[in-house]
């Protein structure tokens, strides 16, 4: 179950994204675009949306001890795209070696996080990767978050892949996102994948570290936006609301703007 309408149509969203970032670039005066991609369904639909511009679209890989099936994807992804559109150029940036200096660099300290901090330096990475490559190419960096992921549960690293220029799917919740995805011609082995953040280096997925699959969080989220009673829920979908509310509640820091100290004149 999901809170997607019948009515929505793949076709015509994705036409109208892919529009939307054709538009935003005239309006910058900006003629190409940077795009990260992981193996999963928003980074492939994003950089589809992108190529459907007809703009030179560079797709990065940037890997850091990824796990294969990962790999796998991307390359099959990759290879798709080649075929598809002409405007693709397709580069790969390995950051393990990188990823490896930073850690040995700092002092090592009992990690009060449980290793978060360590697998957000590999988001942070891979955002420097990618405005370097965007700067030198006059690129806009394009974010590959949802609507769950950074304004439900901000299950995104701030200054990470929150790190972008621009956001398209952005206004997407997860099964809209896959609707697309199989509008526009996203490999089955991507759309079938359980979705991974990837920043861990083993196999846990989205739903281990949230705890709900992402059609329960968005039936959460759509009840949180209805001002829905608490009260009236019970046993699973308590649960889960549950779980909705506190990671929406503190991770308002990522979705909120900077905090600034106003001095009275």
């Amino acid at each position: 179950m999901s809170i997607v309408s019948t009515e929505f149509n793949g076709v015509k969203t994705a036409g109208f994204i892919s529009t939307w970032i054709n538009d935003y670039a005239d309006a910058a005066n900006i003629d190409s675009f940077v795009v990260g991609v992981s193996g999963g369904v928003d980074s492939a639909v994003t950089a589809i949306l992108c190529l459907m511009t007809g703009r030179p679209v560079y797709i990065v890989d940037m890997p850091i001890y990824q796990a294969i099936s990962e790999v796998t994807r991307s390359n099959e992804l990759c290879d798709l795209l080649e075929r598809r559109f002409e405007n693709f150029e397709m580069i790969s940036v390995p950051l393990t070696d990188v990823y490896e200096s930073m850690k040995s660099a700092l002092p090592h300290v009992e990690d009060a996080s449980g290793g978060l901090s360590l697998a957000n330096t590999r988001a942070r990475l891979r955002m420097t990767t990618l405005y370097a490559l965007a700067s030198q190419r006059q690129a806009l960096v394009v974010g590959t978050g949802n609507k769950i992921e950074d304004f439900g549960v901000g299950f995104f690293t701030k200054y990470g892949d929150g790190g972008v220029d621009i956001s398209p799917i952005a206004d997407l919740v997860k099964s809209e996102v896959y609707k697309v995805g199989e509008a526009i011609g996203v490999p089955k082995s991507i759309l079938e994948a359980a979705p991974t953040d990837g920043l861990w280096g083993d196999d846990r997925n989205d739903e281990d570290q949230i705890g709900a699959s992402y059609p329960e969080l968005e039936i959460a989220m759509r009840f949180s936006e209805d001002n829905g009673d608490r009260l009236m829920l019970s046993g699973r979908d308590l649960e889960v609301y549950d779980i909705y509310k506190r990671f929406n509640t503190i991770n308002q820091h990522k979705m909120r703007p900077i905090p600034i100290c106003q001095i009275p004149r």
